[in-house]
């Protein structure tokens, strides 16, 4: 879903952007004072021990042609070399060349010069001041970065979210988790019930499923990030797409269970408007039962959510 943005936040975020790019260098063609820009550079830092061309493309943002082009010169001054694995024809993976690591290390060596200048103009409280605004600029705009899209719940990426959630619970709950009690791809799909998936840079990194429960009332399931992706505030948007979801199904009402270990997600839900209710199902794993309560709309006929 795509938000009001305000002209002064899209021009604060273009000043910085702009002031950011000169400061550091990015518009020179000699980037770091070496003989060659910022992406044939960032490149050969992205590439490090090793990493396919389909990483590299999703990983950066690349055109496909372009991404070729760079790693062509790049292995005409040899610096990569370009191989295909035998276990799958498909790929081509880069990786540097012992020249390429030198010339990796001098780069890294002359950014932690320049990080170090800049940061060395300032007293030590300006400088903690500085790196909890860079911290907190990252963490948003990466969550600002992640897509939510809802996805059919028998396809590749739900299947690999929710074996990502069955292990990760096994390990957290005292009496393990059966995968057994996950949600079926029917339960999950068409009029009645959704499947969102958050990616970042191709990969997915989180999930959520909405099922039916009762005629005006919808069940949330199965809402979890990976590890290295939380702490950035997307499970609520996760949360918020399965809302938005329902209300586009009709469901007047969400509900869901939760495990007595789950802290951090009965918080979660409770900081988002729900209210903690008497059990309404017979899953096992369940300690706390929660509802909130939507607005409504008239029902559309199963439109996907998408954040």
């Amino acid at each position: 879903m795509t938000r009001s943005v305000s002209a002064e936040d899209v021009r604060a975020l273009r000043r910085f952007n702009r002031y950011f790019t000169r400061r550091i260098g990015a518009l020179d063609d000699h980037y770091l004072g070496q003989d060659r820009p910022l992406g044939e550079a960032r490149l050969l830092f992205e590439i490090g021990d090793g990493a396919s061309l389909r990483e590299l493309r999703g990983r950066l943002g690349l055109d496909a042609g372009y991404l070729s082009r760079m790693v062509r010169a790049l292995q005409a001054q040899g610096l990569v070399r370009v191989s295909v694995p035998a276990e799958d024809s498909r790929l081509r993976v880069a990786e540097l060349t012992p020249a390429g690591r030198v010339e990796v290390e001098e780069q890294n060596r002359r950014a932690d010069a320049l990080a170090e200048g800049l940061l060395g103009s300032l007293d030590e409280r300006r400088r903690g001041e500085l790196t909890a605004a860079i911290t907190a600029a990252e963490r948003l705009l990466r969550l600002a970065a992640i897509t939510v899209e809802s996805v059919d719940g028998a396809s590749r990426d739900a299947r690999e979210c929710l074996a990502g959630y069955a292990a990760d619970i096994d390990a957290r709950f005292p009496e393990g988790f059966d995968p057994a009690a996950l949600v079926r791809p029917d339960e999950v799909s068409g009029v009645s019930g959704a499947f969102l998936v958050a990616y970042e840079e191709g990969r997915p990194m989180g999930c959520g499923a909405l099922r039916r429960l009762a005629p005006d009332t919808g069940e949330i399931r199965h809402v979890w990030v990976r590890p290295e992706a939380r702490r950035l505030g997307l499970a609520r948007r996760i949360l918020d797409g399965l809302e938005r979801a329902a209300v586009a199904r009709g469901y007047g009402v969400v509900r869901l269970d939760t495990h007595a270990v789950l802290t951090e997600a009965q918080a979660m839900y409770r900081t988002c408007g729900y209210t903690e209710i008497p059990r309404y199902d017979d899953n096992v794993y369940a300690a706390h039962w929660f509802e909130k309560r939507l607005p409504t709309r008239r029902r559309t006929g199963g439109g996907s959510a998408q954040n």
